[in-house]
């Protein structure tokens, strides 16, 4: 079993863990839709995600109401039947913050596709998501299968990031990404983004930023 997942499995620790995932990728992503059912490859993206979890003594699998999160939770079922995923709708897909003063202008254009109702209603989910997923709650470990801007806020608050930090923390489909909290102490990442469960022709979902 991998080392970091071999850790926090332990039960004798008082240490609450949450184990954040994006979705599997859907079949529909590449035509521009919102939602949809998971590709073949995001089908095998799920089910190698609940075999790499499969040793974890899991207490909940909470997972975002939008088909592709929920067909991704189904998979980690399969592999853990003892487990029912519960939607939750602070794991909602949303934009956690709008343009900030401390913001670089190159974002401008990404916002300008969003209301500042929407952005506000973001920003009021995820305070209320952070309320609820980061209290404390010795020797937890729950699972949450949500989106990529989601996954970032919660790093970002994690690692007390200014606000606007969010836009540069990207997840790949199936990623993992380890908090953990010890009493008395901080919120720490254990891992961000771990994909050693996905062969490369299965990392999909992240920018392509890196020169060809």
């Amino acid at each position: 079993m991998d080392g970091a997942l071999f850790i926090v499995s332990n039960r004798a620790s008082v240490t609450q863990y949450l184990y954040l995932v994006r979705h599997g990728e859907h079949q529909d992503a590449e035509h521009g839709l919102e939602d949809g059912p998971l590709s073949p490859r995001g089908r095998r993206q799920a089910e190698l995600l609940a075999d790499r979890i499969s040793g974890v003594p899991l207490d909940a699998v909470w997972h975002s109401p939008l088909e592709r999160a929920q067909e991704t939770a189904r998979a980690v079922a399969k592999r853990l039947p003892s487990l029912s995923p519960q939607a939750s709708s602070l794991l909602f897909d949303c934009v956690p913050t709008g343009m900030t003063p401390e913001t670089p202008a190159v974002y401008e254009p990404f916002f300008g596709s969003y209301t500042e109702a929407e952005t506000e209603a973001g920003a009021a989910q995820m305070a209320d998501a952070v309320g609820e997923f980061l209290a404390r709650k010795p020797d937890t470990h729950e699972l949450l299968i949500t989106h990529n801007f989601v996954i970032a806020w919660f790093v970002r608050e994690v690692l007390q990031a200014p606000d606007w930090r969010w836009l540069t923390i990207n997840q790949a489909h199936c990623g993992l990404t380890v908090l953990a909290q010890r009493p008395g102490r901080p919120w720490t990442m254990v891992s961000h983004n771990d994909l050693s469960h996905l062969p490369v022709e299965l990392r999909t979902g992240l920018p392509d930023i890196l020169p060809v």
